[in-house]
């Protein structure tokens, strides 16, 4: 990835040196945890994502995973509602720098300005009282387009990414995790995400986030672009 794409980093002092807490990018490229991984390493943080505990069950998969210390969640069955919360709570102890994308998906945003969150990010840092840091990347997708198959080699890219000051979530704290405050407080996470990446265009998003439920868009999975 270093010959491919020169990362150029912003405010990287935002990043706490110590502790745990949850980084909150923006996504519009299938090789984004790769960059953001490259960021955090590069400053210092090894990188961490939530991933599905039926991967750590593969030969050789699971061996990595658990090697790089990534984080495993169930999310099917008898398990669905505690085991997150074992997640996040390992999060806490271990003091890890975790990627959390509250988009949960790559944005469906025909110009890829961020769209609605979705409340995973803000749930595991109101329930373990970490921070959310927020940050934005342009030039990835010069690299991978949104839904690409193919990396582009040549010319070498270049990468800009931004870190911003942990998110004010104050007023969210100590409240019942009910749907309406992690929704509230998932919105204000996207806002600071969103100024962030308008910083790096040079532009002004659009003044409603994308809903894919009001563009008769499925919430995952590819979608037709033309």
């Amino acid at each position: 990835m270093q010959a491919i794409a020169k990362l150029v980093l912003h405010n990287g002092d935002k990043v706490p040196k110590t502790g745990a807490f949850v980084l909150a990018p923006n996504h519009y490229s299938e090789i984004d945890p790769i960059i953001m991984g490259m960021a955090l390493w590069k400053l210092g943080r090894a990188p961490r994502f939530l991933a599905k505990a039926s991967l750590f069950k593969i030969p050789v998969v699971g061996a990595l995973l658990r090697r790089s210390g990534q984080v495993p969640v169930e999310r099917a069955g008898q398990t669905r509602g505690s085991d997150p919360i074992a997640g996040a709570r390992r999060i806490s102890q271990d003091g890890l720098a975790v990627i959390i994308y509250p988009e949960g998906s790559l944005t469906r945003d025909p110009d890829l300005w961020p769209m609605r969150g979705k409340t995973g990010a803000v749930r595991t840092a109101l329930q373990q009282d970490i921070p959310v840091i927020p940050a934005a990347h342009w030039g990835t997708q010069k690299v991978m387009p949104r839904y690409g198959k193919k990396i582009s080699l040549f010319p070498r890219k270049t990468i800009h990414i931004v870190f911003g000051d942990p998110v004010d979530l104050s007023a969210f704290r100590g409240r019942g995790l009910d749907s309406k405050t992690l929704s509230e407080a998932t919105d204000v996470v996207m806002q600071s995400i969103t100024k962030l990446l308008e910083g790096l265009r040079d532009e002004t998003a659009p003044p409603t986030r994308w809903d894919p439920s009001k563009n008769n868009q499925a919430e995952t999975g590819r979608f037709d672009q033309s």
